[in-house]
């Protein structure tokens, strides 16, 4: 391993290994959880069954493993029963734990599920794509979706360990690593200034030499904000912050079915539409707007809807947002590039223009 980070938690801290093969760590990890006499259990998906077989043997052998259909469909009450009865199956109990290798949807769900089987077991997360390394494999946030709309249900449940190898990065469609970049592009205009600018000097790569540094920098934002606010309780900022995008991404998933855009695309689209709130309200320019643009469409990621989208669905979308407070949106907004902030109050007509400016009917 090359590098850890720390995520301080008190008793719920865990830390995040780096390097380009994790797979002696995580083998590392399961022999001293199979000595201890606790059981292993493994979620993947069918993608990374199929393109990195080799390293799911050298991770974890021959434990016990169940496969998924990729997509975010997955993220469902029908599949987070078939992750129960798994783990009943193999017979884990209170002292097992649970690995999740994948993407966000394999995590979120795995993690959902290690929060639920016996009011809590133990889980670590292993992600094999760009935004799940990025982004939701840190935090604790696990869940899926209903009908009504995006990770609405869900709980806290901190891993008790993450290992990111970028080296998993490289059988990685260049669609999803374009997606994971919405994410790194989030990071810095939310909270590192420093890390947009690097990213629009010079688009990020999969062959990029500093994206192992780059990934480490996002944990590290993020490790920082969850340390400050868990559960997002802040009455301002804090976790919250990290959603910017959000609101408008999670809405053009939910009202198209999640079966149209990756949620990295979504929250690209959304950042637009954030930057162009962020304008109305006075708190950026054009200039930046045009540069948050520019620095996305440099990473092969979208700006407008491919299709123009009716606007009725997308607000009623937006209206049930976890966000959502006394019945009121709250948004997060750009006060500079590189700072964000809550902001609650804002009259409907205002995100409605700017749907419109992204291409909704």
């Amino acid at each position: 391993m090359s590098e850890t980070l720390h995520v301080n938690l008190a008793e719920r801290g865990y830390p995040i290994h780096f390097g380009t093969d994790v797979a002696a760590a995580v083998r590392a990890e399961i022999d001293a959880l199979v000595a201890a006499g606790r059981k292993v259990a493994v979620v993947t998906d069918r993608n990374l069954a199929l393109h990195q077989a080799d390293a799911l043997q050298a991770m974890f052998g021959g434990r016990p493993m169940l496969v998924l259909a990729p997509g975010e469909e997955t993220k469902s009450l029908t599949e987070l029963g078939r992750v129960l009865d798994f783990l009943a199956e193999q017979r884990i109990d209170r002292g097992g734990a649970l690995f999740a290798a994948g993407g966000g949807v394999i995590g979120d769900l795995a993690g959902f599920a290690a929060a639920s089987y016996l009011r809590g077991i133990a889980f670590y997360q292993v992600p094999t794509t760009l935004l799940s390394m990025v982004d939701s494999s840190v935090g604790g946030k696990t869940g899926i979706n209903l009908k009504a709309g995006k990770n609405l249900v869900g709980a806290f449940h901190q891993p008790r360990g993450v290992f990111i190898g970028t080296g998993l990065l490289a059988t990685l469609p260049p669609r999803e690593f374009a997606a994971g970049m919405a994410e790194v592009i989030k990071t810095g205009l939310l909270g590192d200034a420093e890390l947009f600018a690097q990213l629009e000097k010079t688009p990020c790569t999969v062959g990029s030499p500093g994206l192992g540094a780059v990934v480490r920098r996002c944990c590290a934002l993020k490790a920082r904000v969850v340390e400050a606010d868990e559960h997002e309780t802040a009455p301002e900022g804090g976790r919250a912050l990290l959603n910017l995008g959000h609101t408008f991404g999670h809405a053009i998933e939910q009202a198209t079915g999640y079966g149209c855009y990756l949620h990295g695309e979504a929250v690209a689209i959304g950042l637009a539409a954030a930057a162009r709130l962020s304008w109305k309200l006075g708190y950026i320019g054009e200039a930046e707007v045009a540069r948050i643009d520019a620095v996305l469409a440099a990473h092969a990621l979208p700006v407008r809807l491919r299709e123009p989208l009716p606007l009725g669905p997308l607000m009623g979308a937006m209206a049930r947002d976890k966000k959502v407070r006394a019945g009121a949106l709250r948004f997060v907004v750009l006060k500079s590039i590189g700072e964000a902030a809550t902001r609650g109050g804002i009259d409907p007509a205002l995100p409605e223009a700017c749907f419109r400016e992204v291409g909704a009917a």
